[in-house]
């Protein structure tokens, strides 16, 4: 097995040439991070470099195994979540909980994925009733959402083809029994990675 440092020297080759993360770093500058041999900050930049260019899911992949082998486990786990999100495409939404005492849950949940709830997403059966569909969650910027608090969040569908009607500012329920558990607004839909590539004529 490749140790982490060559996983991350072949997740940076998966990059773009032009890629560029937030900060302004380029490719160069991260591989002049990998020959001072800084790699921790090596893997959190890489991964902000994939958050913010399509890459294929070798790259998360990659950025996994290395992940843990350095013992960082919530960056190992957000590596899965967005590995799936390459293959089936994104769901981000800003998701509003209600207070405990609207009869929405007492408790928070935990943000990394954990939760998965049942969603009415518009569609119905063929005798007009409410469909539900699992998607789980991943709250961006905290570790666990509670009642009467808002966040975006990023979901994670088990049938995603079920989703594709779905458009920035669409409103979906979470439902967790009765009532209503929770309310979201679509902010983006993103494609697959593989869709994407076709689309602009990238390699996958």
């Amino acid at each position: 097995m490749d140790d982490a440092f060559t996983l991350l020297r072949r997740a940076t080759g998966l990059l773009p040439r032009d890629a560029r993360a937030g900060i302004g770093a380029t490719v160069d500058d991260v591989r002049d991070f990998q020959h001072r041999q800084e790699w921790g900050f090596v893997l959190d930049l890489l991964m902000e470099f994939g958050d913010e260019h399509p890459v294929p899911v070798a790259f998360w992949s990659l950025l996994e195994a290395a992940a843990r082998q350095m013992m960082r486990e919530r960056a190992a786990q957000w590596c899965v979540w967005r590995a799936g999100e390459v293959r089936h495409g994104a769901f981000r939404a800003v998701l509003s909980l209600p207070p405990a005492r609207e009869g929405g849950r007492r408790s928070a949940f935990a943000g990394q994925g954990q939760l998965r709830p049942v969603w009415d997403i518009g569609r119905v059966t063929a005798d007009g009733g409410r469909e539900l569909y699992v998607a789980a969650v991943w709250v961006e910027g905290a570790e666990s959402l509670g009642p009467g608090e808002s966040a975006p969040v990023r979901l994670a569908p088990l049938s995603p083809g079920r989703w594709r009607h779905l458009v920035p500012g669409t409103v979906i329920t979470l439902h967790e029994g009765r009532p209503v558990a929770g309310t979201a607004t679509i902010l983006q839909v993103v494609a697959p990675f593989e869709i994407h590539a076709r689309s602009t004529g990238e390699g996958v």
